[in-house]
């Protein structure tokens, strides 16, 4: 296929398909919002403008090309040529292991459609029972005692692990982001919620922890009462461990000590750790707090503005009935959340921890790659517009084997090390701004912010700021270094097998719109409503990278779209990468959060080496309405969250967009479902 530079750096028309209603309970409308990164330190268009100065790139207004990748420059449709397009057909016939299924088709049906030759049932519903003496659901008569023991609302990131010793048996853990209180009760009054209603609120987030058993030659998953069986809700009580734990900048009056904190809000993605545990990221808490406006103190008005912490009542009104909800009363209980948080699932009385040595951003999860030596390096995105890349690199050395005693060791990793944020730059010759062979190439820096130390103590990297404010409003800390401002910076997932770390940027149509920042290598398209995917090959406990796109998405048929380098007119159309998983091959998979392209969002493989690198297909959609999130992709089974179904604008409680799961004229539930293969076999082969 003959090389065609793309017209990036255009403007696109249309915006992500999430619903009104769905911004609200989910992010406090924060993509209706500017975002609130206004800091005007060095970001990727500065350190790129000189190397694209001959050819004036950047110029307001003006189109511009550019070729950006590695191992292969963005191309659009064209007539095959050359070596790629002998490599295509040589191997057109042979998918990788893993990927071997047909395509599912985009469609906007109110079901979960899967590939000819697979099955799927839905494991657990919002309000089926997680602990022994949990009541049946009952939808018009819901009590927070009984959503205390049943499965919360909005599920998002899952894991499944093996029960040692018990054939097919696993733990499933899964993180309930948010609740949508409309389409929960008959008769919500927004402007005026009860109490009851406030407190089933805050049971529906948090985490369950359910068993399950499988059943040879099918990926069926049945809830099961085993003895790990847990809900962690927004008021389970959580230590705080690292160099802010004890800082006046936590300490509420429930709290003098600032070290043990009520609930865990807003929990997005998460990721498994070697030792057994499961991390959660802490979202968009920012949502939860009233009343900022009567904040008057001008340092902590801007610490709250970069969190975008906003002035008036809130989405749910906690806080006439939760007084630490309100600044005016409780100022530092929004600093309480944020954090990525720690769960033992294999002790159901283990109190949680929120480790403040990762910083505290909008995580929206935190996941580990371990180096030879036993270093634990995690990575985490900021979701926000024109916010972060993070990783945290442990001081301390992984301990092997199963015991409480190296699990107690390993749960400490993530309280002393390193934390750093990225800044990426453009590699170009003297010459011109594009690498000798054509390729336009990135690599990258970690700017360490944070150095947790073995004693407890904490030392700051950053000029006019303490290690404790390092922690609590690392926001502030990556702008005053220059940190790269990135299009929503999602999931953030190590290859286990090669090792290579890859980034879901989701979307971001602020991006070079009304003078904000303009595009970039790494950020290539203004108004940027479909999101890419960013592959990067780190040093991982050390401080250099080098970065490429490995796609960017959108309807393959648009120039401005680049799969790694295979043939577009072979892929299925992405839009909106949020969570990011791989299978045992070592293919990435993504869910998708928003598409753009008029279709349900669905579940993705991706080839990432060989001639069909960059080869994408839908594996799965969702209903009417909803997100894929959580995927966990196994030999046998595929495991997805499905999120949010019939939150569409037009919908309410008494005239529903879905009926999925049950059907019939059932209220959409929120639920997790398994797929397998019919005649038992081994996902996508």
């Amino acid at each position: 296929m003959a090389r065609t530079d793309l017209p990036l750096f255009v403007t696109h028309d249309g915006v992500s398909s999430r619903s009104d209603v769905t911004c609200r309970y989910k992010c406090g409308d924060a993509c209706a919002q500017p975002a609130p990164n206004t800091s005007r330190g060095e970001y990727f268009g500065d350190i790129v403008r000189t190397a694209f100065s001959r050819r004036g790139l950047l110029r307001g207004g003006a189109m511009t090309v550019l070729a950006i990748g590695a191992g292969g420059v963005l191309t659009a449709c064209g007539d095959e040529s050359g070596a790629t397009a002998a490599a295509n057909a040589a191997d057109s016939g042979t998918a990788p292991d893993g990927t071997r299924f047909t395509a599912v088709q985009p469609n906007t049906d109110d079901a979960v459609r899967v590939p000819e030759g697979y099955e799927q049932e839905v494991v657990i519903r919002w309000g089926d029972p997680v602990l022994p003496d949990a009541p049946g659901f009952d939808i018009g008569g819901q009590t927070a005692a009984a959503q205390e023991k049943q499965f919360g609302f909005n599920n998002d990131f899952a894991a499944l692990l093996p029960v040692e010793g018990v054939p097919h048996t696993y733990l499933l853990v899964v993180n309930h982001e948010y609740t949508t209180e409309p389409f929960m009760f008959a008769d919500y009054d927004s402007e005026d919620p009860t109490e009851e209603q406030v407190r089933i609120g805050l049971a529906g987030h948090g985490l369950s922890v359910v068993q399950v058993r499988g059943k040879a030659g099918s990926g069926v998953l049945t809830p099961e009462f085993g003895r790990y069986n847990r809900r962690i809700t927004g008021t389970t009580e959580f230590l705080v461990t690292g160099p802010a734990a004890g800082s006046a900048l936590l300490r509420t009056s429930t709290d003098p000590t600032g070290t043990r904190v009520a609930g865990t809000l807003n929990n997005c993605s998460g990721g498994i750790t070697p030792w057994g545990t499961v991390l959660s990221g802490e979202e968009n808490f920012d949502q939860y707090f009233a009343n900022a406006e009567l904040v008057t103190d001008p340092v902590a008005a801007e610490r709250l503005a970069r969190y975008g912490v906003e002035g008036g009542a809130t989405e749910r009104k906690w806080e006439r009935f939760e007084r630490r909800f309100d600044l005016a009363v409780e100022p530092n209980e929004v600093n309480r959340f944020g954090w990525v948080v720690e769960i033992d699932p294999w002790d159901p009385e283990s109190v949680p921890v929120k480790h403040t040595a990762l910083g505290r951003f909008k995580h929206e999860a935190a996941t580990i790659h371990v180096t030879g030596d036993g270093t634990v390096v995690a990575y985490s995105g900021d979701d926000e517009r024109f916010d972060y890349m993070y990783k945290f690199v442990s001081s301390r050395r992984m301990q092997q084997g199963g015991s409480r005693t190296a699990m107690r060791h390993n749960m400490t990793l993530l309280d002393a090390g390193t934390l750093y944020v990225a800044r990426l730059s453009a590699d170009r010759t003297d010459s011109g701004d594009r690498t000798d062979n054509g390729e336009f190439a990135g690599t990258g820096e970690w700017i360490p912010l944070l150095r947790s130390n073995e004693d407890g103590s904490a030392e700051s990297f950053v000029d006019g700021m303490s290690a404790e404010e390092v922690a609590v409003f690392t926001r502030l800390a990556g702008d005053r270094v220059g940190a790269t401002k990135m299009d929503r910076p999602e999931d953030f997932e190590p290859n286990p097998i090669t090792g290579k770390v890859y980034v879901a940027l989701t979307n971001n149509t602020e991006r070079g719109v009304d003078g904000a920042p303009p595009a970039d290598p790494a950020n290539p398209r203004v108004n940027n409503k479909n999101g890419q995917v960013l592959e990067i090959d780190d040093d991982h406990a050390g401080t250099s990278f080098t970065w490429n796109l490995l796609l960017v998405c959108g309807d393959p048929d648009e120039a401005d779209t680049y799969f790694g380098g295979f043939d577009k007119s072979r892929v299925s159309p992405i839009s909106c990468p949020d969570n990011l998983a791989f299978d045992p091959h070592g293919n990435l998979w993504i869910s998708t959060d928003g598409n753009a392209l008029g279709s349900n969002d669905g579940l993705f493989s991706v080839v990432l080496d060989g001639p069909r690198r960059g080869e994408t297909k839908q594996f799965l959609t969702v209903p009417i309405g909803a997100e894929t999130c959580g995927p966990v992709v196994q030999d046998g089974r595929v495991v997805v969250c499905v999120q949010h179904p019939g939150e569409t604008d037009d919908a309410s409680w008494a005239s529903p967009a879905s009926h999925w799961p049950d059907g019939g004229d059932a209220k959409p539930r929120p639920s997790v479902v398994a797929v397998w293969k019919s005649d038992g076999g081994r996902i996508g082969m």
